[in-house]
């Protein structure tokens, strides 16, 4: 079945990363999964660890990427979560293409960007 090759290998992507650098914000985890309340679209929840210190530098959204680079949905997060790292975030009736393989999952922040 194609959605669950692309669960397995988007969450193969997402979980192989490299090194956490200290103050940027860091996709831990994620999950997608078939949307049951909309055909051809998929539900995304996505950890992400950030160092938040205030308005002024806190993780601020995160992205799913196509392979082509180009960014299929967003999660705007609203607010700093001091007291709540790391924090999961999801996003429902998200589309991707039948014949989308994979995807990558980036997470933003005020300071050092994507």
């Amino acid at each position: 079945m194609a959605a669950a090759r692309l669960i397995r290998r988007c969450l193969a992507l997402v979980l192989v990363g490299g090194p956490v650098v200290a103050g940027q914000a860091d996709v831990l985890d994620a999950e997608i999964a078939p949307s049951p309340a909309e055909a051809g679209a998929f539900d995304i929840a996505v950890t992400v660890r950030h160092r938040d210190t205030g308005w002024d530098h806190y993780a601020n959204r995160w992205e799913v990427v196509g392979p082509a680079g180009d960014v299929l949905a967003t999660r705007t997060l609203l607010h700093p979560h001091l007291n709540e790292q790391p924090f999961t975030r999801g996003l429902r009736g998200v589309r991707i293409s039948p014949t989308t393989t994979w995807v990558r999952i980036r997470a933003n922040d005020l300071v050092h960007g994507m």
